[in-house]
């Protein structure tokens, strides 16, 4: 799709979510044709001519200034993570430099590797933006361990391994919220980069061979994800849920460090040393080929 649609349905989808009564605005008898905000609506609220706000729904963002991209996030009450993407979406079309212009490409410095190898009780991993693991300790390696079974091919890919592979339903059971968080961290990454091909090769794959994902992608919805708490359903050790916090390395444009924690005395923690065991015991089985606890590219 282009980004002219892009826009289009992310400012519909966006305005179909906001009643009259949550923009202050007054509710008047009848049949609305439409769900949400009329664009008239969002135009008065954003102080614009309704010809103009057709015009930048229609995808005409290039000429857009920042004023008017703040008064029609304002007025679709954006978030963070959509107020962004808003951005991003006007600076694509524009053909403008997007926020992070340079991109990381090659190796992982072995600094970075040594500090993610330092972190021996969290299982940790580094991805980029179309959330392929490029580097992981040895417990992080243990917990996405049915991602590297079989012939998978590295960098393994959590997206692809989700939708595709027959076992995403039960090593993700909170499924609904998983399905969404990574639907939302592709699409964002998508109007960060819109001219990543690995990036829109990887949708068109998903959005063909995953009606699930093709659903979940039409809905234009984008978020940050930098805290909070994940399960899984790991065939070694059952059900876990362990927090996790997200931290971009500043460094390193694009690469994003995840680690997961749990807290002492509870279940979880006592699962995620199970996990730590098994992951010993797997590190000590002979292999014809030996695998380093990170990958890297």
């Amino acid at each position: 799709m282009s980004t002219e649609s892009d826009i289009r349905e992310f400012l519909a989808t966006r305005r179909a979510k906001i009643t009259p009564q949550q923009a202050g605005l007054p509710a008047y008898g009848g049949t609305r044709r439409v769900p949400g905000l009329r664009r008239e609506e969002v135009a008065l609220l954003a102080g614009v001519s309704i010809d103009y706000y057709v015009r930048l729904e229609r995808g005409h963002l290039a000429g857009a200034s920042e004023e008017v991209l703040d008064a029609i996030a304002g007025a679709l009450q954006l978030d963070d993570a959509e107020r962004a993407h808003l951005y991003d979406l006007a600076r694509a079309v524009a053909h403008r430099p997007a926020r992070r212009t340079k991109r990381t490409r090659g190796p992982i410095p072995d600094s970075v590797l040594r500090v993610l190898d330092s972190m021996t009780d969290s299982p940790a991993f580094i991805r980029n933006g179309r959330l392929d693991i490029l580097a992981a300790n040895q417990l992080g390696r243990a917990l996405y361990s049915p991602l590297y079974t079989g012939s998978a091919k590295e960098p393994v890919n959590i997206a692809r391994f989700q939708f595709l592979d027959s076992r995403g339903h039960d090593f993700f059971p909170q499924w609904e919220d998983s399905l969404n968080t990574t639907v939302s961290l592709l699409r964002t990454e998508a109007g960060r980069a819109p001219h990543d091909n690995e990036l829109t090769g990887l949708i068109g794959e998903l959005v063909t061979r995953s009606e699930e994902f093709r659903t979940a992608w039409a809905k234009h919805n984008v978020r940050l994800h930098h805290t909070g708490c994940k399960s899984f359903h790991h065939p070694a050790v059952g059900d876990i849920t362990l927090d996790f916090d997200a931290m971009e390395l500043p460094a390193q444009p694009g690469l994003t460090l995840t680690a997961y924690t749990t807290a002492p005395g509870t279940p979880d923690h006592d699962s995620l040393r199970l996990l730590a065991a098994w992951a010993a015991t797997e590190a000590d089985q002979p292999a014809e080929t030996p695998t380093p606890s990170h990958k890297n590219q």
